[in-house]
């Protein structure tokens, strides 16, 4: 299939609503601007994330680089082909490409929450660690960190093509025509809100929640627990049976001396 008949696909009809932005907008000085300050305020805040964690589960900057790099990796290929997808239909380009970005972070969300937990079932059931989002050995290993990369962004690809095909719906002609209709006529305004102030907080969100499925997670310590009796049960009890009881809770080592905790 050639680039002429992948835009033939693409293409919707034009049902005279007023032209917005174009596609040459999205790749202009203040598009590309937009898009930079974007990538730079989504990465600021997962920063912000990892400070939030609890200390004792504070992610080192190795393993929360190796977790945040692949949601980056693939969140700038779907966005690359979100901007050259705006440009293949009919219209404005900024609303296909909101449309796009909005059913991504949504439906595409599910489908990739679903796509990691299939990995991580697959990584424990068939013994593949590779493919286990989140764990990258002790020491982390490059190769782990490369195949989650790699499976990230083929998940990102299949979510796209799926996004791409829901978009043949005929219904989204009319969605298109209102959605971003009172800032038609200032393509610049439009831009700020499609290319930055939307995807501003739903990257927040979306980003925050993703991170919780392909972060690294360390096993919680449980330390033992021989019970603790309050002050009124220490009241019916005698001496003697105070003793006797906390004897029998206090554990032993191999040569059955009381451990002094």
């Amino acid at each position: 299939m050639n680039s002429s008949s992948v835009q033939n696909l693409l293409m919707k009809p034009d049902h005279g609503a007023h032209e917005g932005c174009s596609k040459e907008n999205l790749t202009d000085f203040f598009g590309w601007f937009l898009q930079v300050l974007l990538a730079c305020l989504a990465f600021t805040c997962l920063i912000a994330k990892r400070f939030c964690e609890p200390i004792r589960e504070r992610r080192s900057w190795h393993i929360w680089f190796y977790d945040t790099s692949k949601q980056g990796i693939g969140a700038l290929a779907i966005h690359m082909a979100n901007v050259w997808l705006a440009g293949q239909y009919t219209g404005d380009a900024c609303t296909w490409y909101i449309i796009n970005f909005l059913l991504d972070s949504s439906l595409g969300l599910f489908i990739i929450i679903c796509g990691i937990k299939s990995a991580q079932y697959l990584a424990r059931r068939k013994a593949w660690p590779l493919i286990n989002f989140g764990e990258y050995g002790k020491p982390p290993q490059l190769n782990a960190w490369i195949t989650q990369c790699i499976l990230y962004v083929i998940l990102m690809g299949i979510v796209k093509i799926l996004i791409t095909l829901f978009m043949q719906l005929n219904f989204w002609d009319r969605v298109k025509d209102f959605i971003l209709a009172p800032l038609a006529p200032n393509p610049k305004l439009e831009l700020a809100f499609v290319m930055l102030i939307i995807p501003f907080f739903v990257n927040i969100l979306m980003f925050w929640v993703t991170d919780n499925f392909l972060m690294h997670r360390n096993a919680p310590i449980t330390l033992p627990h021989y019970g603790r009796r309050d002050s009124l049960e220490d009241s019916l009890l005698g001496d003697d049976d105070l003793l006797d009881v906390d004897q029998h809770h206090i554990p032993k080592n191999t040569n059955n001396r009381y451990i002094d905790c």
